[in-house]
């Protein structure tokens, strides 16, 4: 497995990350199953929330990898916070909270990230700046990060925070690519040309923050998968093409596509199936020619100017 540094932290992670929100949908055996095969693979990056399964997923993760000390050290845990019911909470109290119910639940003594799970409005980052050194210095948490935060709020952050803000998770697809659209219909006068995120593409790449795409084969807002989808006919066909030419599954082709971009993200794979998995996985492998990344932008109704 292909591995980059994330951020500008000191940790070496796999560029593919393995998001464990759906994990509570597997059986005991099924998620043991699951896990070994990531480790397998090189895949040993797990991305979960506080939220995710109302903190089941990160039970049932701990209990699928047989979590202990040894076990520990082979694996990268990530972990989110801040969204409560109705309302997002960047608290001090909030924040050190969740991350010990996390540990807990983890069966582990610290996080290699953290993450802000998407932005509170009512955020002050004094307080969040004293959450993050307590948590740094007390050893529960290495690194920090963002979700779907824009360059602004990360700025604001920045001011009062003093460790590096090493992710920040957003949503990319091939059908979601507002973030790259904006950059290439620069002063157009369509609605692909508007920036909906502070150009948040190029201030990740300016300050070494690594993107972690999720959601890599939705459209829209969870409204489905495109692979296989009668509503993006062009699109699939050119995919597949390209899979048959790699020899490869259009799964392999959907992440590589995410991986030819220079910006060197992360992508978060939520699939639960082990096949797909080792689909995912093996973008590594495959480096799409400029003309094929091209190709499949263009095919999803993405114009160029």
């Amino acid at each position: 497995m292909e591995k980059i540094t994330l951020g500008k932290s000191k940790l070496e992670v796999p560029v593919i990350a393995v998001g464990c929100m759906r994990i509570n949908s597997l059986s005991k055996v099924d998620a043991e199953k699951f896990v070994q095969t990531a480790l397998d693979e090189g895949a040993n990056f797990f991305d979960h929330a506080d939220i995710y399964g109302s903190g089941t997923c990160e039970e049932i993760f701990s209990e699928a990898v047989h979590m202990n000390d040894d076990v520990r050290e082979k694996i990268i845990v990530q972990s989110k916070c801040g969204i409560r019911k109705g309302m997002f909470d960047f608290s001090k109290e909030h924040i050190i909270n969740s991350v010990n119910l996390s540990l807990k639940r983890l069966k582990t003594d610290y996080l290699d990230v953290l993450l802000l799970h998407r932005p509170d409005a009512l955020v002050e980052p004094e307080e969040v700046a004293e959450a993050f050194d307590e948590l740094e210095s007390s050893g529960k948490v290495k690194y920090f990060g963002v979700s779907n935060q824009k360059p602004m709020q990360i700025e604001l952050l920045r001011k009062y925070v003093k460790q590096p803000i090493v992710a920040n998770q957003l949503q990319l697809s091939i059908t979601n690519a507002n973030m790259i659209s904006n950059g290439i219909n620069v002063n157009m006068e369509i609605d692909s040309s508007i920036d909906r995120d502070g150009s948040i593409l190029d201030y990740c790449r300016l300050n070494d923050i690594t993107i972690q795409p999720w959601s890599p084969f939705q459209y829209g807002f969870f409204e489905g998968v495109f692979l296989e989808n009668e509503k993006f006919p062009k699109l699939n066909k050119k995919i597949d093409e390209i899979a048959e030419k790699y020899n490869v599954t259009n799964t392999t082709i959907v992440v590589a596509w995410l991986l030819r971009h220079p910006a060197k993200m992360q992508p978060i794979v939520g699939t639960m199936n082990i096949d797909r998995l080792k689909d995912c996985c093996r973008a590594t492998d495959i480096r799409l020619t400029r003309e094929e990344w091209y190709e499949i932008y263009r095919s999803a109704g993405n114009k160029l100017p």
